[in-house]
């Protein structure tokens, strides 16, 4: 029997991705119900790849530290790790810069999912155009209600496995902690205090938008870590809460 929590993980398909060992990729495979975009209305999205093909998203905090999910990161190298940055596609274009190093948060649960955050240093700087730039991380929480774009390569619908060349974008509502653990969704008590969710009927992230950035009021709120399928009615997509792991990421990324 599959566990309940199904993981927004990285797509495994001919296109070159890999699901990270351990994980349950369920979820459709990209953002579904989204539109194509470019890199220059997210210039903070980076595709991470592992061994040349896209596993999963992430964000620019600043020109050598990246924030991704956590899940995405185990039983891998730094060594079998890219960054592509500043292209509309995950494939080519932009700037193709090698992994340093990493750090997982050391209160990472892959049973519950809390802390499902992590950040990699890059080996050399980025150089910041109008297709790179960083996004600040929220200082708190958007309030439940507000609009929210989560963007990546994710499959476009469940049990795909292929994911889209170029670049997706949805518009969700953000939907509270508190809110998303109600009996209004169907999570009940998986959802932890270090999570945040996001809701739109027919909408969400997916498979391969692991890791990428959950963006309201202009600044960095969430990261795509989990759910129950992709797009499943009264099952938002739940996302690690930059908000409350703020304060690990800036000294871990001072640090690392």
């Amino acid at each position: 029997m599959l566990k309940f929590v199904i993981l927004l993980s990285a797509v495994a398909c001919a296109l070159g991705g890999t699901i990270p060992e351990g994980l349950l990729p369920q979820l459709d495979g990209r953002i579904v119900g989204g539109t194509t975009t470019t890199i220059s209305s997210f210039p903070w999205q980076i595709s991470l790849q592992r061994n040349g093909g896209h596993s999963c998203g992430g964000s620019i905090y600043s020109n050598n530290i990246i924030v991704t999910a956590a899940h995405c990161l185990q039983s891998v190298s730094a060594s079998s790790l890219k960054v592509r940055a500043g292209s509309s596609y995950w494939s080519s274009g932009g700037t193709l810069v090698n992994v340093a190093s990493f750090r997982n948060h050391e209160g990472y649960n892959a049973n519950t999912m809390v802390n499902d955050i992590a950040v990699i240093r890059l080996s050399s700087s980025l150089t910041y155009g109008s297709a790179i730039k960083a996004i600040g991380l929220a200082s708190s929480n958007p309030a439940n209600g507000a609009s929210a774009t989560v963007s990546g390569w994710g499959t476009q619908s469940y049990g795909s496995s292929s994911i889209p060349s170029q670049l997706q974008y949805v518009n969700l509502k953000i939907v509270s902690q508190a809110q998303c653990a109600s009996s209004t969704y169907g999570y009940g008590s998986q959802i932890k205090s270090t999570m945040l969710c996001a809701y739109t009927v027919g909408k969400d992230a997916c498979q391969g938008d692991s890791g990428g950035p959950l963006v309201s009021g202009g600044v960095l709120v969430g990261v795509v870590s989990w759910g129950y399928g992709c797009a499943y009615t009264n099952y938002p997509g739940v996302y690690a809460d930059v908000a409350t792991l703020r304060s690990w990421v800036i000294s871990t990324a001072n640090s690392i």
